[in-house]
């Protein structure tokens, strides 16, 4: 998958995409901040959620509900959808500010506008998992035959599949997350991660890229996502946590953001490589901690070894011999006298 030249695969680095969202709290300047914080704490992409409130959530219908996700927020939740929006006419501001700063520009579109808006303005689409049954924008999306990331929290797989035959459908380039959308920030909420659902994932699209899209404080989930294959991360991004908004209290901060940068990349040192061998910072390592076969007592050229001349013991230099060839040295002779002690080498034998 490439964002803007940038290569994303199993042997690249981890993206990050810092979801500036909702915390511009309506305010453009601040938004523009935000973007080059994002930046400095190692973000690869600043990303936005272009959604206008009437075209997203129903006044009636939210009003008329017994239980509500937000039923916590302090106003309506079409008041706080229309307040925490980004204006489009921020468009050309932001994405001259992401240019300046040297991050990645990205939206998640809400509605078929926002796509035709920014279909020439972005390099990959992001769809967040409550449109995964929106299947008019998806194939909206499909058709620009950008990258797409597709979230996929509270669906099913068949949901997924639904979703991913109209996305193959214009592109071979597609992430899919695993996501879970609780955004009450509790701490319990780690416990319905379940990142190993990765594995279902890369079974069903292994041409897929995997990401993870997480709501949940600190950054456990985003390691054991990494470990696991995903190559992508989403986590919402703020600079001060204590300000009031619906993303501000669960999002990473910049300090905690260049934390979880530094241990991402400590555990992609620690992954390495696949292939099982010998690493040169152990090499000195094979010699002091392996055995070799040595001089129980001393025995002059042309005596025969048998097994209670030689002992296995530590170190065993490159080229001596080691425990696992015992049997063929013994009822071998030396060509050479040999000390108590001493390792036996090939050379030494007739």
């Amino acid at each position: 998958m490439i964002i803007n030249k940038k290569k994303i695969s199993k042997n690249s680095p981890s993206y990050f995409i810092a979801d500036l969202a909702s915390n511009h709290d309506g305010d453009l300047e601040r938004a523009k901040d935000l973007i080059w914080i994002s930046k400095e704490s190692g973000a690869d992409c600043a990303k936005f959620q272009h959604f206008l409130a009437e075209r997203i959530v129903s006044d009636y219908g939210f009003k008329n509900m017994k239980i509500s996700h937000q039923a916590n927020w302090n106003d309506s939740v079409f008041n706080v959808y229309q307040k925490y929006q980004t204006p489009r006419e921020w468009t050309d501001e932001l994405v001259a500010t992401c240019k300046k700063a040297d991050i990645e520009f990205m939206t998640t579109p809400y509605d078929i506008e926002a796509v035709e808006l920014f279909e020439d303005l972005v390099h990959c689409f992001k769809i967040g998992s409550g449109d995964i049954t929106y299947l008019q924008l998806l194939q909206k999306i499909s058709a620009t035959q950008k990258p797409v990331i597709l979230s996929t929290g509270a669906s099913s797989l068949t949901e997924i599949e639904d979703a991913m035959n109209i996305l193959e459908s214009g592109s071979d380039q597609i992430c899919v997350m695993q996501c879970n959308t609780n955004y009450t920030g509790s701490d319990t909420n780690v416990k319905y991660q379940n990142l190993n659902v990765l594995k279902t994932l890369e079974k069903r699209w292994p041409n897929a890229i995997l990401g993870l899209s997480d709501h949940t404080s600190g950054h456990t989930s985003v390691l054991g996502a990494i470990a696991m294959g995903a190559r992508i991360i989403e986590k919402h991004f703020t600079d001060d946590n204590s300000r009031n908004g619906p993303d501000h209290g669960f999002s990473m901060n910049p300090k905690t953001w260049k934390t979880m940068i530094e241990k991402t990349r400590e555990l992609e040192d620690a992954l390495g490589i696949s292939e099982k061998k010998i690493e040169d910072n152990e090499k000195e390592t094979v010699i002091v901690q392996r055995r070799s076969i040595r001089m129980k007592s001393s025995k002059k050229a042309n005596e025969t070894i048998e097994l209670c001349d030689i002992e296995f013991l530590r170190p065993c230099p490159i080229t001596a011999i080691n425990p696992m060839f015992v049997k063929n040295i013994i009822g071998k002779k030396l060509n050479k006298n040999k000390e108590k002690g001493e390792e036996i080498y090939p050379e030494d034998l007739n």
